[in-house]
């Protein structure tokens, strides 16, 4: 399974409500290749009172491409050494239930931060390197990620980054800045469809990734974004198939790289989160079975 190309994975937030077990099951009877699920649901999992034998049971012949996630992962300071104790959390987390990876994202994740005189209004909440210059966050963020994915070698993981939209760096060429000066053969991208999109991105631009970067993708959708601040909770709260975003080009624009590894299908939908989730998760794999396993356009030079 783990050689098959355009692995179709699961993605527990398209169940958010939901237990480990039900994500197992939906993955396996909807005929899933794959789970990608969080640390949080492990971990609940294993405090329950389940053994870890009984995880790898559960999880067996499923592939596992990584887990979420390390949030914030440029923070500083005391801060630092609490976010690569987290590393090391996830990445045994990881190790234990058979996954490959670990997803860091970048911060703050607070909207509020990025508020006009948010310093002075939010004195204790955390405001990550926005007020730093482009460079200075660059640089720091790398040598945060270095460390997390020395952490993950460790262990014999991968590390892949998902800059999201509203925090700096958050374009797919800054993220690429990131991962170059990071210089750690560990560490990947993720494709996120609504983060790439409001970041300003394009499939264009997607469609010029080296493929050998790309650890995975996130296909999502969007309601339309007129631009400032995205909000994720407004945005993404649309069944993807339903939003604004051309699905097929998107997906055209990753296999034009060459890629060919695992797709995942997250959600923010607040809909289909309440609604029957092996219901959802049909829909989701016949999109995913259309759009992906079918023969993608060509892109030219000059789009």
């Amino acid at each position: 399974m783990e050689t098959k190309h355009n692995q179709l994975i699961f993605h527990s937030m398209a169940s958010r409500w939901n237990t480990l077990a039900i994500d197992i099951d939906i993955a396996r009877k909807l005929g899933f290749d794959g789970l990608e699920t969080s640390g949080a649901k492990i971990a609940a999992f294993l405090e329950a009172g389940f053994s870890e034998a009984e995880l790898r049971e559960r999880l067996a012949d499923l592939f596992l491409p990584g887990i979420g996630f390390l949030i914030d992962v440029e923070r500083q300071g005391e801060r630092r050494h609490d976010m690569l104790r987290e590393a090391e959390d996830l990445c045994r987390l990881a190790v234990t239930a058979g996954a490959r990876g670990i997803e860091a994202i970048t911060g703050p994740l607070d909207l509020r931060a990025f508020e006009p005189e948010a310093a002075g209004r939010y004195r204790k909440l955390y405001r990550g390197l926005i007020d730093l210059p482009d460079a200075e966050q660059s640089a720091l963020t790398a040598e945060n990620l270095g460390a997390v994915a020395d952490i993950a070698a460790s262990h014999g993981l991968i590390v892949y980054l998902e800059a999201l939209s509203w925090t700096p760096l958050s374009s797919m060429d800054a993220q690429l800045r990131v991962i170059e000066r990071c210089k750690r053969d560990n560490v990947r991208l993720m494709v996120d469809f609504w983060h790439a999109y409001t970041a300003g991105d394009t499939p264009e631009r997607i469609a010029q990734l080296d493929k050998d970067l790309i650890y995975g993708v996130h296909l999502c959708d969007s309601l339309p974004y007129a631009g400032g601040i995205p909000n994720e909770a407004v945005l993404r709260d649309v069944p993807t198939g339903g939003g604004a975003l051309d699905l097929k080009s998107w997906v055209d624009a990753v296999k034009a790289t060459g890629y060919r590894g695992w797709w995942s299908c997250e959600l923010f939908c607040r809909r289909q989160h309440q609604d029957n989730s092996y219901a959802v998760a049909r829909e989701l794999k016949i999109l995913m079975e259309r759009l992906i396993l079918d023969q993608p356009r060509q892109f030219s030079d000059d789009e």
